[in-house]
């Protein structure tokens, strides 16, 4: 129609007007090959076939921009993957590992209550170590295995001022811990499933230790096994950064296979919206195009 040709030929004058300020690269004919936008050097270096130099232009094209666009769209629909790419690992600082001593508290000191916790990066930095002040009087200290003692109750903060220092720490990461859920229990909050790695319950572990698939092995006799060191030894009690560091030790052990067993067991990810804002038909309309090229073209 008249109009859509209209629409055409000021989209053509204003492209050629983007090529002439250099702010845009010549277009590429199908079937020949873009010939550069810089000069090219010849040298001759002992007789051998004379190499070209040549300097590329650092705007990319229209048509490369629109094909890395349909690509990334077909991608989204697939499920965030295509055929020989692998699935987006997130970055070490998304990982932390925690770990969490309690102490009785209630009716003869049967209740499990958060005494001190420990929070440390992938590479095993420190934090977040801090004696926590249970809700309800202490009955239990159990020393010999919280290594919490009265004295260090002194010094505690509240729980929920530590619940909420702790909270914040653990939001949008991955949190890595040996029988987590107990940790979690203890901070009174859920954690979300695709963002946990419980090193209790990863066969590969298990396997390379030489241990039943199935079995639930302990924290102590799988650093034993797999990074010959000794933990929760003495009668001192447990060290929560210690836990903290072997169970983040141990799931660096294992961590490729275990993420690519993960990326393949999880749900597909649902496609995203259509955006009409993208529509490449669009932006021909005058409402994208900045004043100063339109003085020139109109």
């Amino acid at each position: 129609s008249k109009k859509r040709s209209r629409r055409h030929q000021r989209f053509m004058e204003r492209r050629a007007l983007l090529e002439q300020r250099g702010l845009l690269g010549p277009r590429r004919r199908p079937g020949t090959q873009g010939r550069p936008s810089g000069p090219t050097k010849v040298t001759q270096r002992c007789g051998k076939v004379p190499k070209a130099e040549v300097s590329m232009s650092p705007t990319p094209s229209v048509d490369s921009v629109a094909a890395h666009r349909s690509a990334s769209s077909q991608s989204d629909r697939a499920g965030g993957t295509s055929a020989g790419v692998q699935p987006c690992h997130p970055p070490p600082s998304k990982y932390v590992a925690i770990d969490c001593e309690m102490v009785g508290t209630g009716p003869r000191g049967r209740l499990s209550e958060l005494a001190r916790c420990s929070v440390v990066s992938y590479h095993g930095d420190v934090i977040y170590d801090k004696y926590v002040l249970p809700l309800l009087p202490v009955v239990d200290y159990r020393t010999r295995w919280s290594g919490v003692t009265k004295r260090h109750m002194e010094s505690a903060i509240p729980f929920r001022a530590a619940q909420a220092e702790i909270l914040k720490i653990l939001k949008d990461k991955i949190v890595v811990g040996h029988a987590v859920h107990n940790d979690f229990q203890a901070l009174k909050y859920f954690h979300p499933k695709d963002r946990t790695r419980d090193t209790s319950r990863i066969p590969l572990l298990n396997q390379r230790a030489g241990l039943p698939a199935g079995a639930s092995a302990s924290l102590k006799s799988l650093a034993r096994h797999l990074l010959q060191k000794k933990i929760q030894v003495g009668c001192r009690g447990h060290s929560s950064v210690e836990d903290a560091r072997t169970a983040m030790e141990l799931y660096r052990l294992v961590e490729v296979p275990w993420e690519m067993e993960l990326a393949c067991t999880q749900p597909p990810r649902p496609p995203s919206p259509a955006d009409p804002s993208t529509d490449s038909h669009q932006y021909m309309d005058d409402q994208y195009w900045p004043q100063d090229l339109m003085a020139g073209t109109l």
